[in-house]
């Protein structure tokens, strides 16, 4: 009798912790852009009004907010944020976007040439900046201490951690070869003049992929190919670690915005590195939007860049290929908020609440910790919240 209590007592405390499980609350984490730096798009009251209206729709569990340089308006929310017991969280740009605030060093292109960059609005040119430069790297740490270490933050969110993307074509995505750079790979075992000249042998070839798995992305069948973009992102992606750390060490709680998995490589982002130093990773799972991180819109770009390289077959951007990008985000044991665009413009991002409800849906199937509702709540139309409820 006293084995068949032990075993109800068991089956009793396990269908709870599973009760449990099943009635935990999603958690949002909504991005309030305010422009560029000198001209925030929206006043406090505007922004207190919209969260206010919005965490009565959906548990709101952190703000993401920035740019601007005017911290009265950081005072103002951060105090209604605060009172909600929601975290409020600064976005930060690092290797780009900072230039009207600080003197950086531009990366350069294997050829040593200053890539196009992709002038989406004013004060968002996509304008990326060397990733090894030391000097790049206190500035974004400097940013925070001079702007903002006063305004009330409970964390940073960095944003443009990664080299620029085929936006500029194939000279985007091989580099940065300044000198810097050029010791950096060379310490990971790459040379990369001998990168530069097997791309101009091999032309498009050059990027030729032999297959692609959610969990080991795509696999190059150049093997100089293969060993650049590996050493691309332990070059980039050690320096947005050392950003991470300076800040974790002053009592920030910090995220990050990433690629999606299947593009990360290209742009420098390594996954298995930068989760180690992030408490939280938003990939943007964006299936809706025609504009830089954009999945279909990247993915075409590179076809484009490189037309005759093989192995990239047509995607279509439904939901199986969501799910294998949120299956290829399993491994990391950083928190996990896939972020999903909400906000609509009817050329960029023409998003329903059809679409946000199918993406969500995806999104908790995979029981992370929330989703991010990306990339301004300012401009999401409610219809697409209220059935978040």
């Amino acid at each position: 009798m006293k084995k068949i209590a032990l075993f109800i007592v068991g089956l009793m405390t396990l269908l709870s912790c599973q009760k449990q499980q099943d009635q935990k609350e999603t958690g949002y984490i909504v991005q309030v852009s305010l422009g560029g730096w000198d001209s925030p798009d929206y006043t406090a009251e505007e922004i207190i009004g919209r969260i206010d209206t919005v965490s009565q729709l959906i548990p709101v569990q952190k703000v993401i907010i920035g740019w601007t340089k005017d911290k009265e308006i950081y005072r103002q929310v951060g105090e209604f944020l605060h009172a909600k017991n929601i975290r409020m969280l600064l976005w930060l740009p690092v290797f780009a976007e900072t230039e009207e605030v600080c003197e950086n060093t531009p990366a350069v292109d294997l050829w040593g040439k200053v890539p196009d960059n992709y002038d989406l609005a004013a004060g968002e040119g996509f304008r990326f900046n060397c990733p090894s430069d030391p000097k790049n790297m206190a500035n974004v740490i400097g940013i925070y201490d001079q702007l903002f270490s006063d305004c009330g933050f409970d964390g940073v969110f960095l944003d443009r951690i990664r080299t620029q993307s085929f936006v500029s074509g194939v000279n985007g995505v091989l580099g940065c070869g300044c000198p810097l750079c050029v010791e950096r790979f060379a310490a990971e075992g790459i040379d990369l003049e001998k990168v530069k000249a097997e791309y101009e042998a091999k032309g498009d070839e050059f990027f030729s992929v032999s297959r692609y798995s959610p969990v080991e992305g795509f696999s190059f069948e150049n093997p100089v190919a293969s060993a650049y973009f590996k050493a691309k992102g332990h070059v980039v992606s050690t320096s947005v670690a050392e950003i991470a750390d300076s800040l974790r060490s002053r009592g920030l709680e910090v995220g990050m915005d990433l690629y999606a998995p299947f593009m990360a490589p290209f742009v420098g982002q390594d996954y298995s590195i930068l989760s180690a130093h992030a408490d939280f990773i938003k990939p943007m799972l964006y299936r809706q939007t025609f504009a830089p991180a954009g999945m279909g819109y990247e993915y075409e770009l590179l076809q484009k860049a490189a037309p005759t390289a093989k192995g990239y077959p047509a995607l279509k951007m439904d939901v199986d290929f969501l799910h294998s990008q949120l299956k290829a985000m399993e491994p990391y044991s950083c928190g996990k908020y896939p972020g999903i665009e909400i906000n609509y413009r009817s050329d960029i991002v023409p998003t329903s609440p059809e679409y946000v409800s199918e993406s969500l849906k995806a999104v908790l199937s995979h029981g992370f910790d929330g989703a991010v509702l990306s990339w301004n709540i300012m401009e999401a139309p409610l219809s697409h919240l209220e059935l978040l409820r």
